[in-house]
């Protein structure tokens, strides 16, 4: 959010924005006279953002249904377009880019988060690893979309330079997910990731106990004495101005 220098006044987009965690920061920066434009490409996402804008408070926002590679707005609309773990989703992360170039005006920032390498990630890679040493999934194409498709920093600047952005920044930000225990984390990731979902269900019970156990001892390491877990991510944040 901080890369794109938000002002008051400013009209910021937030692509695949789903409840709106990143936006609504800067909602608060563009005031008085700016607005967000809070969009996803999923209707119940919007609806969660509608609740939680009016919960926080928010009034500043408009939401729209809005597919990152064919954005609904006049060309030069808007001063900041964010999106926080987006683009490395979108089937063709490329044209996404060219439009997100054509509806800023020129000058205006924008900022993305993608994740970095597997190995960086445990909170999200360990499963995955497990299940294709059981051979319960096949190896996954992390070039195709997915949540790993921009591990590679030179392919975010590489994009943002093809689609006409310069002045172009891509740093890696360290982070840390926090459960009370590894039992709450692997519920927030089953609830999170359908394909996790999916491929775990496919499993007999004694397989789903053989999983979670070469989980936790792959995870150990990051368990206190208490049962609480801190387990390490790493993002980059890249931003680029029109």
């Amino acid at each position: 959010m901080d890369a794109i220098e938000p002002q008051p006044g400013h009209r910021v987009l937030e692509l695949a924005a789903g409840a709106g965690d990143t936006g609504f920061l800067a909602a608060e920066l563009i005031a008085p006279g700016g607005t967000l434009i809070c969009s996803d490409a999923v209707d119940e996402m919007l609806e969660q953002a509608r609740a939680r804008a009016t919960e926080l408070g928010i009034t500043n926002v408009e939401f729209r249904r809005i597919d990152g590679e064919w954005i609904d707005l006049p060309t030069a609309a808007v001063d900041g377009v964010l999106a926080r773990w987006g683009y490395m989703l979108f089937a063709d992360p490329a044209t996404a880019l060219g439009e997100t170039r054509r509806v800023l005006r020129p000058g205006g920032r924008v900022a993305l988060a993608a994740w970095t390498e597997p190995a960086d990630n445990p909170w999200a890679s360990a499963p995955m690893a497990e299940l294709l040493a059981m051979g319960a999934i096949e190896q996954p194409d992390l070039d195709a979309p997915n949540m790993f498709a921009f591990r590679d920093p030179q392919r975010i600047g590489t994009l943002l330079e093809e689609a006409g952005f310069t002045e172009i920044a891509v740093e890696q930000i360290e982070i840390a997910f926090r459960f009370a225990s590894l039992d709450d984390w692997w519920d927030t990731q089953l609830d999170i990731s359908t394909s996790l979902g999916s491929a775990v269900g496919a499993l007999t019970p004694a397989q789903r106990d053989d999983l979670r156990d070469a989980i936790d001892a792959r995870l150990a390491q990051y368990v206190a004495a208490d049962g609480a877990v801190a387990l390490p991510g790493r993002t980059h944040v890249a931003a680029a101005s029109a």
